[in-house]
């Protein structure tokens, strides 16, 4: 339980390490400040690396004030590495969020992420991991204000749920998402810290906390292979740039600067998009049999030679005759490596077929005349004639621009009436003019992967991944084709029409069928009744998906009101902002412009989702279709039955309501004016 202040006790001699600590922090950050580097660089380059380095350094030591500095204290039982029969007493380990040490070198702070803070997270009754004391810290603002003990050695102290933990996750949060550090749960701490050689795919519903789970494992990958990961990168991939804005504080606040963040669209962004598909449209140009028309179309665009190509050189002219030219494109084509690396193969593999002609004249011929050879004009010719260049966006634009050219490669692979489904219905003069859609987008992308191979990172985190087309899947695992993968999502939430069916699947097209399935079930973040009222609706969106279990011995606060006009939305928004904390108002799209004019009519700031709460503006005014991922302390949620109705199916709009009802972390009003979904009923 939390103790009290008082002026002689364990809570000051610990508040007094937080200040030696912070000291300590500071001191690291001026012995980089001061450093000289003039003389150890031998050039310009070289310096502004170091300087660059060294400024990478400065900023990973800043010292958070309202981030607390260490939120636990392990205390072994015996010295590790020590005969326990010897009674040697144990060490004692404060953990937080970056290592910390006093001017002798001395360990005044563990990284979390270090081996030795593990227990801290996985110690219990049943396996205390050798930790005699686990002390957790409350705090209000960057004060220490309480402790917490927990004696996993002792029998007689019955388990219970510790106060300060729920304190943490209930507490009201203004601004970015929260890192969860320092209420990561044994499940949660297994899938952050397992290897970075296997991918891993985490199924939790809302408030399980898979999103941070995700961004704390980047953050500890790159704490135990960083080396590593600093050649190949790491990638965060979110549904929409309001979501990445939102999370964008979290791997700071872990001391982890180069991450780079980034939305599907931004990751195939080879054209402008400006137009948009309707939904079949869409559905048929995300479907992984695209994959090989594209492949056809493109392949289709190699000839077999029938003519011969012929070499002069000097006086001396060299034949290769075209069964020979057929020969090479037949094993060209075999080996089935990219259409840009076999057409920049191919003028070497004439030049050689030369050169062993050269050698068997009784030349010499060396590897500059291989490369002369394969420059000779008549080589370039028969290559391109053979093999030609092909443009990935041009290629995509005929395919849905001409019936023939798609109607040949798509033979088998779609229907009739698919085909018309995705044929544009006027001519496109070039690239540029076209309205792309970011379905096309994608399809280019493939095609480009298809010509020139992608370049591949170390790890990838693909949140809200249940939205994603099998042809986005097969985007985002190119990227990550020699390295490994984080999936995270809730096939309860696919608010897409071609939303993720199954784990099992999506994986198959992101290349990675052998990742582990996690599956997080219990509830940190929404309260007990308000997930209950939202699980009303999983055996219509989900059926066989397991209810999330909230853990929060507080029920939160929970209201379902009738209301006759806008005026009462706005005030149940009133109500809630004499609270603590943030506020989401979340409805319809189409209602967004009406409540925002009776907002702004009552005289009270809001701000959109992606920007940053203040103290001042705790309001945000969110459509319903960018809710997910997001999370505020009260949820007022206006009119279910338009968020449902907003949606080209009904499924669809329950899964969109389900996202809407469990954004919430202590408070939840539902609004209506007209009948609640039967389904809540």
């Amino acid at each position: 339980m939390s103790t009290p202040v008082s002026a002689d006790d364990p809570l000051s001699r610990e508040r007094s390490h937080l200040a030696s600590s912070r000291a300590a922090l500071r001191a690291m950050r001026e012995d980089v400040q001061s450093l000289d580097i003039r003389d150890v660089t031998a050039n310009w380059v070289n310096a502004q690396i170091l300087e660059r380095q060294i400024g990478d350094r400065i900023k990973a030591l800043a010292d958070l004030s309202h981030t607390p500095l260490f939120f636990g204290r392990l205390d072994y039982l015996h010295a590790p590495g020590a005969d326990r029969a010897e009674g040697a007493e144990g060490e004692r380990f404060y953990i937080g969020r970056r290592h910390v040490h006093d001017r002798d070198g001395d360990p005044m702070v563990i990284d979390w992420r270090a081996p030795v803070s593990q227990p801290f997270y996985r110690a219990s009754k049943k396996d205390p991991m050798d930790v005699g004391l686990r002390r957790r810290f409350g705090y209000t603002g960057g004060d220490l204000t309480a402790y917490e003990d927990e004696h996993l050695s002792d029998p007689a102290e019955a388990a219970t749920t510790s106060k300060l933990l729920q304190r943490e996750i209930e507490r009201p949060r203004v601004g970015p998402m929260r890192d969860i550090v320092a209420t990561i749960q044994p499940e949660q701490d297994e899938i952050v810290r397992s290897g970075l050689s296997g991918s891993v795919c985490v199924q939790g519903g809302p408030g399980t906390g898979k999103t941070a789970v995700g961004l704390h494992r980047v953050a500890y990958l790159l704490y135990a292979h960083r080396e590593r990961l600093a050649r190949t990168g790491t990638l965060v991939i979110g549904p929409n740039r309001s979501f990445l804005h939102y999370i964008e504080q979290v791997l700071p606040a872990l001391g982890e600067l180069a991450v780079r963040q980034a939305t599907v669209d931004d990751l195939v962004a080879q054209v402008e998009v400006r137009g948009t598909d309707e939904a079949p449209a869409a559905v048929v140009k995300g479907d992984a049999r695209m994959a090989e028309v594209l492949r056809r179309a493109l392949y289709s665009h190699v000839t077999l030679p029938t003519e011969p190509v012929v070499v002069v050189r000097g006086s001396r002219r060299w034949r290769v005759p075209a069964y020979e030219l057929e020969g090479l494109v037949r094993e060209l084509l075999a080996r089935d490596i990219r259409y840009g690396a076999a057409r920049d193969a191919l003028p070497q593999r004439v030049a050689h077929s030369v050169l062993v002609q050269m050698e068997r004249a009784g030349e010499a011929p060396d590897d500059r005349v291989q490369d002369a050879v394969a420059r000779n004009s008549a080589v370039k010719a028969a290559v391109k004639a053979v093999w030609p260049p092909v443009d990935p966006a041009k290629l995509v634009l005929r395919l849905l621009t001409d019936p023939e050219f798609l109607a040949e490669h798509a033979e088998g692979i779609l229907t009739g009436d698919e085909q018309k489904t995705i044929l544009w219905a006027k001519p496109v003069r070039s690239v540029k003019s076209a309205r792309w859609s970011a379905a096309d987008a994608v399809l280019i992308d493939e095609a480009t992967d298809l010509v020139e191979r992608t370049h591949s990172l170390g790890h990838v985190v693909l949140d809200e991944a249940q939205d994603l087309s099998p042809m986005q899947y097969r985007a985002v695992g190119r990227r990550c084709s020699t390295g490994s993968a984080t999936v995270l999502g809730d096939l309860a939430q696919g608010t897409t029409p071609w939303a993720t069916r199954s784990w099992e699947e999506a994986l198959a097209h992101l290349g990675k069928a052998d990742a582990v399935i996690e599956e997080l079930t219990a509830g940190f973040r929404v309260p007990t009744d308000v997930i209950t009222y939202a699980s009303r609706l999983l055996p219509h969106i989900a059926p066989g998906l397991t209810p999330v279990a909230s853990v929060r011995e507080n029920p939160g606060f929970f209201e379902v009101r009738a209301v006759s006009e806008d005026a009462d939305v706005i005030a149940a928004c009133e109500e809630l902002l004499d609270n603590e904390g943030s506020t989401g108002l979340i409805a319809a799209d189409a209602r967004v412009p009406v409540l925002a004019g009776a907002l702004t009519a009552a005289g009270i700031a809001f701000l959109a989702p992606g920007e940053e709460t203040t103290r001042e503006t705790r309001l945000t005014l969110v459509p319903a279709s960018l809710a997910k991922g997001l999370e505020y302390d009260y949820v007022v949620l206006d009119e279910p039955s338009a968020v449902v109705d907003a949606e080209p199916d009904e499924r669809t709009g329950l899964r969109r309501l389900y996202v809407a009802l469990t954004r919430a972390v202590s408070g939840l009003v539902v609004t209506h004016a007209t009948g609640l979904p039967p389904q809540l009923t």
